[in-house]
């Protein structure tokens, strides 16, 4: 299966505003142009092969999400119709066209704000050697991928290269006061659970995410991309088995084909086989299906 693959963007009269390892995102004066382009990254290395359909699938999931907590707190979205968009887009329809997003343009918060409802990934390695994740103490005796006794928020640093750096709320406060943090606490997990609960219905588990929040006009609205794929773990609810890491319908795929080499984690990264690129968008469009019931025209 193959559509028109898209590794990067160059739109010369555009001022490019960032290339992110996924995004490569354009300044319009007040608005951003966000094109999801077909990249993957692993290890925090962009591999220099296309992932069919994936900036689409995102994009898309993003769209459906941004909707579906618009009663919780509001986003950047202006529109993800590209005959909606500026005249200067125009002959760049076929690029972007459902690949990209028109959105306001904000004062990013420096946080990442991650929520987990299951014990994955750092939080998962913390605990073995702490009993704790981001200095929130948990039960002992919790096993790999098991569903924590309360959603918890573990935010980290925003890191423009390399790892992100877990932190605790106390940091949070410090940075950007404590009505502030207690305020992206309370929306991280509320909109977790909002999600968590209706993927669920999907056949979805959501077991962590992570969201970015900006200021707009003096408020704080939620910006980026949300709850997809490669924001959080996705895990098919009919596989899931605490005691081992879960089955998965993100990335996560082709990290473990990666872990089976001899590759050092470092640029360059090793190209993907046929098999593992096909495999790995049949993932991201299984995503797309469970959680919107629509098949990605």
């Amino acid at each position: 299966m193959r559509n028109k693959v898209l590794l990067k963007t160059d739109f010369n009269d555009l001022k490019l505003f960032r290339r992110g390892k996924v995004r490569d995102v354009y300044d319009l004066g007040d608005k951003l142009l966000i094109v999801s382009t077909d990249r993957i990254s692993c290890f925090d290395v962009v591999l220099p092969c296309a992932i069919p359909y994936k900036g689409e699938v995102l994009t898309r999931i993003s769209v459906f999400w941004f909707d579906f907590i618009k009663d919780i707190i509001a986003h950047h979205l202006i529109t993800a119709d590209s005959e909606k968009y500026p005249p200067e887009l125009k002959k760049y329809k076929d690029e972007i066209a459902g690949r990209s997003m028109l959105v306001l343009k904000t004062k990013p918060l420096p946080v990442e704000c991650v929520v987990r409802g299951y014990l994955s990934g750092s939080g998962w390695k913390e605990y073995k050697q702490k009993q704790s994740v981001c200095g929130i103490n948990l039960p002992p005796g919790l096993k790999e991928s098991d569903k924590l006794p309360e959603v918890i928020f573990t935010p980290s640093t925003k890191a423009d290269a390399g790892h992100d750096e877990n932190v605790d709320q106390k940091y949070v406060e410090n940075l950007l006061g404590p009505d502030m943090a207690d305020s992206l606490k309370k929306t991280s997990i509320e909109v977790y659970k909002r999600a968590r609960d209706y993927a669920l219905q999907k056949g979805i588990i959501i077991a962590d995410t992570k969201f970015e929040f900006g200021i707009y006009n003096n408020r704080m609205i939620i910006i980026d991309e949300v709850l997809t794929p490669d924001s959080s773990r996705f895990w098919p609810l009919e596989q899931y088995r605490p005691g081992r890491p879960q089955p998965s319908f993100d990335k996560q795929f082709v990290r473990d084909y990666l872990e089976t080499l001899s590759w050092n984690k470092e640029a360059p990264a090793p190209a993907l086989p046929e098999e593992i690129i096909s495999r790995t968008t049949e993932k991201y469009l299984e995503a797309y299906r469970k959680l919107t019931a629509e098949e990605l025209k």
